[in-house]
């Protein structure tokens, strides 16, 4: 199941890379996981630093929300990250009104 492998890689601190399904630009993701909670609108979500793939927004390196619901084929990487990046405050915000998995 992606959510046991997706925790691995948060405990472990290393990159992922899934297919991600929703939006208006599926296809590949690459990640840095830190968490996976309850959405405030009640869904399982990961919260990860976007690192390459598809992306809708074309904002290239940032915070950003996946529904594990749209979330395939998890490949967790060899390569670590260290520290959390810029705005790791938003990993907070978005544990509001969740609950840590």
């Amino acid at each position: 199941m992606s959510v046991t492998f997706i925790c691995a890689a948060i405990q472990g601190r290393n990159q992922i890379s899934f297919q991600y399904s929703l939006g208006k630009d599926p296809g590949p993701r690459l990640v840095e996981p830190y968490m996976v909670a309850y959405n405030q609108a009640g869904h399982l979500a990961l919260s990860a630093w976007f690192l390459g793939g598809n992306s809708e927004s074309q904002e290239g390196q940032c915070w950003r929300e996946y529904l594990l619901s749209g979330i395939s084929n998890v490949t967790v990487l060899r390569q670590q990250f260290a520290t959390p990046q810029p705005g790791s405050e938003r990993v907070n915000e978005f544990e509001t009104g969740g609950v840590r998995v």
